[in-house]
């Protein structure tokens, strides 16, 4: 086949005009900047400011097509969110170095932890949600599913002092409810019991009391799913109905053990 005869081919499909993959690439250099501007001692606040609003600037004219979006205005509105943000992230490094003992300074939560890295994504990602800024928040938080293994969806809703132990395989769906002082571990998921696309306005995915602790491999499935505060749900877990408060759910498999030794 003749070179400009496959060329023409290809061309003809590419046929989405707005599917421009500079947008991850710079969506994943904002993440990883807003970062460093939280987080780095050694990095000044004022310059990546200063930075990140042009940043921003280049990456809303790339995914704000549609005539007439207020894309560019959302900048200073999230750059006053900025502060309670970091606040509340702070109070999330914190919940993890207490918890873990295997955690020997708060600094190594920041450097180290994927868990966290995922939570801060999810959060600076969440406020640009709110806003309606599309495409962004999703990028932001696919970056840090690619780097830690950890998928959460810009629109689910988080509270105070959450803690991922491990991070790897966590997932968490879009209209999942997550409160205060909630624990998880690797493996787990906040899905929803059915994909379908008339469901999109709706409620999918379960809501997670304060203080609850949900260990690996546990499934927590569907909108109407309400896991109880002080509940502790054990590792591999499936669950598509609610559970009252205080509750403890344990999957108890049956395990064989055989001595191989021949005498």
């Amino acid at each position: 086949m003749e070179l400009e005869k496959i060329i023409a081919q290809i061309e003809e499909q590419k046929n989405l005009p707005n599917l421009k993959l500079s947008i991850k690439e710079k969506t994943q250099a904002f993440t990883h900047k807003l970062f460093y501007t939280l987080f780095d001692r050694q990095t000044p606040v004022r310059d990546n400011l200063m930075e990140l609003g042009m940043d921003f600037e280049v990456l809303s004219k790339l995914v704000c097509w549609e005539p007439g979006s207020p894309c560019q205005e959302i900048w200073n509105d999230y750059v006053q969110m900025l502060p309670e943000i970091l606040e509340k992230l702070n109070l999330d490094a914190q919940a993890i170095a207490k918890n873990d003992p295997a955690a020997n300074s708060v600094e190594e939560v920041y450097l180290s932890y994927p868990g966290f890295f995922a939570i801060a994504t999810y959060r600076l990602s969440h406020e640009l949600f709110k806003y309606g800024l599309p495409l962004v928040p999703r990028l932001m938080t696919e970056c840090a599913h690619s780097i830690t293994g950890t998928d959460i969806n810009p629109g689910a809703k988080i509270g105070n002092s959450f803690f991922i132990d491990h991070a790897t395989g966590v997932v968490i769906g879009e209209t999942a409810v997550i409160e205060d002082n909630v624990k998880i571990y690797q493996g787990v998921t906040l899905g929803a019991l059915t994909v379908n696309r008339t469901l999109r306005n709706k409620k999918r995915h379960p809501t997670i009391k304060n203080n609850v602790t949900i260990y690996a491999n546990a499934t927590i499935l569907g909108g109407e799913t309400v896991i109880g505060e002080n509940s502790i749900i054990g590792g591999n877990v499936w669950l598509t109905k609610s559970v009252p408060a205080n509750s403890m759910v344990s999957h108890t498999p049956q395990i064989t053990i055989k001595n191989t030794v021949q005498r």
